[in-house]
């Protein structure tokens, strides 16, 4: 019984310290939450004058209500890119850039698990980029004028929370495959980073409109599922059409929870892969590197 109390609370200790300094960093550069924060509103601007562009001439409530649900998809589309970079290039990427600066095997010989490691990355990683998104979405909705309608806010909270649990668990997944395949899984992450945008829809209504088979390829990734819920709760569905969505924000959460479950399962197989790989053969990449 001390021996389980006591791997818990080293597990506890080693979650909070890896997240930690993505805690403290936030404050010890206080010009990157400025760079962070006003410089993807440039990009947001770009699509938001595209769908003003569209709607030159327009006139009516009709027209402004869709105007105003396309400029929200873009604010809200805009701000969930922070949190998909972070998962990709931060959290994804993170064991890799150990092992390139040597610090990997300190992770690897410390009495600890090694998904606590990863957990608290996760956390610190939401921590962080959850304070600038905040700031993004707030200066967004201020500069374009969106008008949300929170009808549930039990259930944004928690499509919210659930989508980040099942992204940063795809990051987890992920953090051992870039371990594992290297260069050649970093650069598969720089090819699909823009179709990614493309098919989640980000910037624009949901993957339904390109085809089911692309919709469903789509929504293996969380920020897919989450953003189309997310959408929905916020916007009336009658400014668009009830067409233009994936599924049922209730359908869509319950999705999530799946993936965040097989995400994190599949985060403690491959770490358990790669420990084994690691005792067997002495090395912790693809045997072609």
């Amino acid at each position: 019984m001390t021996v389980a109390v006591n791997r818990i609370a080293l597990n506890l200790r080693a979650l909070v310290g890896r997240s930690y300094p993505r805690v403290v960093g936030l404050q010890r550069e206080p010009s990157w939450l400025l760079f962070d924060t006003v410089l993807p509103l440039l990009g947001i601007a770009s699509y938001v004058y595209i769908y003003h562009g569209f709607f030159a001439g327009s006139e009516g409530p009709e027209a402004a209500a869709r105007l105003n649900a396309l400029v929200g998809f873009v604010v809200l589309g805009g701000t969930m890119i922070a949190f998909w970079l972070n998962v990709l290039w931060s959290m994804a990427s993170q064991l890799y850039w150990e092992k390139e600066m040597g610090n990997l095997q300190l992770y690897m010989m410390a009495p600890m698990s090694r998904m606590a490691l990863l957990g608290g990355m996760a956390m610190g990683g939401m921590f962080m980029t959850g304070t600038r998104a905040v700031v993004t979405l707030l200066m967004g909705i201020w500069a374009f004028g969106v008008v949300l309608v929170v009808t549930n806010p039990a259930l944004i909270l928690a499509v919210f929370f659930v989508t980040l649990i099942a992204l940063y668990g795809m990051g987890m997944m992920l953090a051992s495959l870039y371990l594992l395949y290297g260069r050649e899984a970093w650069h598969l992450s720089a090819l699909m980073e823009e179709p990614i945008f493309l098919v989640s829809g980000f910037y624009f209504p949901p993957a339904k409109p390109l085809g089911r088979a692309v919709m469903l390829g789509a929504a293996i990734i969380p920020a897919t599922l989450g953003l189309d819920a997310l959408r929905q709760l916020i916007f009336p569905t009658t400014a668009l059409g009830a067409d233009v969505w994936i599924l049922p924000p209730e359908t869509e959460l319950g999705i999530l929870l799946v993936l965040a479950v097989v995400f994190l399962f599949l985060a403690r197989q491959s770490l358990a892969y790669l420990e084994k790989l690691a005792r067997r053969e002495g090395r912790l990449t693809s045997r072609h590197q």
